[in-house]
This record gives structure tokens, C-alpha cells and sequence, in this order.
């Protein structure tokens, strides 16, 4: 499908079968996919409403709609608890495999943090909530993050290095003056003083990201545009009148796109972690969002006592990160054996 559809390339072609061959690449790159999947539709999977249900001969379905406590008889709350009522009958519910989204705690253990049960499959933070389904509904703003960054910063880092390097003289010269400056600021020592002032949100972690995580590949893209700018081909387009922007996108660009699909892999996983990091010192995405790096942030306070903790979130960030590393080693074998 992918060959027929998208690849027109010959090079493209030979490149993506060379990946396709990497057996563990491709089987992290549909862990990935699956991962992703369950967490961007993780209210079918782990929620306190039932899928679907059928009560006094009405069929509702409260996951994409709220009922009103009144319709089943409970006039003394305000939100409906899905949990406490009684099927008989004909009545029925279609619950998720987890019956506890990332935000409610349960409040029939003793103690928080609970160890793993048949109600918890991964035991519960300290604050009653269940581990699983904040690693479920916490991995898509992980993934939401880290693609955000990924694809602004590589966007910007590309424009001003595809302008710095085709343009060359003066305009690289005082170019490459203001990247150095952008580099040696202090970045993190800014971004955790804004995110005092402004507080913690994921637009604000993107922007602030974005605006210091640029500079990287803008060295890679500048250094494609000086080499590339003196080719043979780029000369004949401008012998023929071809116009700046023409030269840049039709003939420049798609011949240094080598970086740009080589280091993504790794410019994702390491924002990923970057989140991680922000999220287990506080400042990252606002509570009570579920974030692996908060929970991480929890089992140094519960270390000795709830080890579930400890492993699950870790585990899970150990296998993104692998995954991530694997299928971008596997696209740089294949871009330098299709080169």
C-alpha cells in the first residue's frame, strides 16, 4: 500500500524496502502504532462509564454522553456513579477493561498507594487513581508533546537554515551570530523560570521547547544548503530563470531531507523523556493531568513501599525510548546503504 501509494522514488523505494527488511524495527514500529492507538481512544479501554447499557428497557451510552442522575433514580448527586448501580434483569452494562479513568480514585482500598488487585491490575498512585490508566491516558500527551516540538522546531530549525545556507555571505554570517546566541543561553534554567511566572501548560511547554530546541537541526539543514547550493543542477535551474523559491523547494530541499528523517526518531524520544523530566521535578504539564514523570516523581516518595510505582512507568518509558532508538537506527542503516 505504502509502495503504490506513496513512494514515486526509486531512492525512496530502495530505502524503505532496505527498513522494511529490519524485522524489530517494523515490529517497534507497530508496538508504537498500537501503543498510540490505545492511548488516543483510551475511553473505550479504561473509564468509569460503561460503553454502552441497558436499564428499564432504554439503551444509553454514557462514554459519549452525560445522563443526568435523575434518569436512573439518584436525585442525591450531581454526577452520575455508573459503578453503584444494580443490573438485574434485562439490564446490562458493557464496561471497558479497566473501570477507572485517570482522575477518580478509588476510594475502597485502605491505604494510597494501593498495591496491584483484580480492581487495580497496576495498584493506584498515592492519591487513589489507578496506575494503568494514567499510563494509558498519559502516554498521548506525551506523544502530543513530543510530536508538537518535533515538528515546530524542525519546521523553524529548517526555514533558517535553508535561508542561512542558500543565501550564504552576510546574511549566514549575522544568522549564525544569532543561533550562537540562542545557544548559549541558559534554556532550562529560562524555561523553568517561565513556567513559574506563567505556570505549567503543554502550549506554553511547546513554545518555550521550540524556541530553544531549534538550533540543532538548523546546523544540519544550513550545512545541506552549502553543499547543495553548487551543484550542477542547481546552477542549469538558475541559468534556465528558475526563481529562488522554486530552486529551494523543487531542487535543494528534497535532496537534504536526509537529516530531517534520520534524527526524528531520536528528536522524539528525547522529548519524550524531556517531558518526563520536567513532569517528575513539577514543572511540567499541569496536575492532575496523568504524566508518567509525576507518577515517576511519586515512587521516589514511595520507593521502599510501592515498588508498582516504580516499575510500571519506567518500564513504559523504557520501552518507548527502545523503540524509538531502534526504528531510528534502522532508518539510518537504510538512508546510508540507499545513498
Amino acid at each position: 500500500m505504502i509502495e503504490k501509494y506513496f513512494i514515486r522514488n526509486d531512492l525512496t523505494l530502495r530505502r524503505w524496502r532496505r527498513f522494511k527488511r529490519n524485522r524489530i524495527a517494523m515490529a517497534w514500529c507497530w508496538l508504537l502504532i498500537g501503543f498510540t492507538g490505545l492511548s488516543f481512544t483510551a475511553g473505550f479501554w479504561a473509564d468509569s462509564k460503561p460503553l454502552v447499557m441497558k436499564w428499564h428497557g432504554e439503551y444509553y451510552a454514557p462514554l459519549a454522553k452525560d445522563y443526568h442522575p435523575s434518569l436512573f433514580g439518584r436525585d442525591d448527586i450531581m454526577v452520575m456513579d455508573y459503578r453503584s448501580m444494580k443490573f438485574d434483569g434485562d439490564d446490562w452494562a458493557l464496561w471497558p477493561l479497566v473501570r477507572w479513568d485517570a482522575y477518580e480514585s478509588n476510594k475502597d482500598v485502605e491505604a494510597y498507594p494501593s498495591a496491584p488487585s483484580s480492581s487495580n491490575w497496576m495498584g493506584t498512585d498515592d492519591r487513589g487513581r489507578d496506575v494503568l490508566a494514567r499510563l494509558l491516558y498519559g502516554y498521548r500527551y506525551s506523544i502530543a508533546y513530543a510530536f508538537s516540538v518535533w515538528i515546530l522546531s524542525y519546521l523553524l530549525g529548517t526555514l533558517i537554515g535553508a535561508i542561512n545556507g542558500y543565501l550564504g555571505g552576510k546574511v549566514d554570517l549575522l544568522g549564525s551570530r544569532f543561533v550562537e546566541i540562542i545557544e548559549m543561553m541558559p534554556w532550562l534554567l529560562l524555561l523553568i523560570t517561565m513556567i513559574q511566572i506563567f505556570g505549567a501548560g503543554m502550549s506554553l511547554l511547546v513554545i518555550l521547547t521550540v524556541i530553544f530546541g531549534w538550533t540543532d537541526i538548523y546546523h544540519q539543514m544550513r550545512s545541506q544548503f552549502l553543499q547543495l547550493r553548487k551543484r550542477d543542477y542547481v546552477e542549469a535551474a538558475k541559468a534556465i530563470g528558475a526563481s529562488h523559491g522554486r530552486i529551494v523547494l523543487r531542487h535543494i530541499l528534497p535532496n537534504a531531507l536526509t537529516p530531517l528523517v534520520t534524527f526524528s526518531p531520536f528528536a522524539i524520544a528525547a522529548n519524550i523523556s524531556g517531558l518526563a523530566l520536567l513532569d517528575y521535578l513539577g514543572l511540567g504539564i499541569a496536575a492532575p493531568t496523568p504524566s508518567w514523570g509525576e507518577l515517576m516523581a511519586q515512587a521516589q516518595s514511595h520507593f521502599s513501599t510501592a515498588v508498582w510505582l516504580v516499575w510500571f512507568p519506567s518500564i513504559a518509558l523504557l520501552l518507548t525510548m527502545i523503540a524509538l532508538i531502534s526504528i531510528g537506527l534502522a532508518i539510518r542503516d537504510a538512508f546510508d546503504a540507499g545513498a
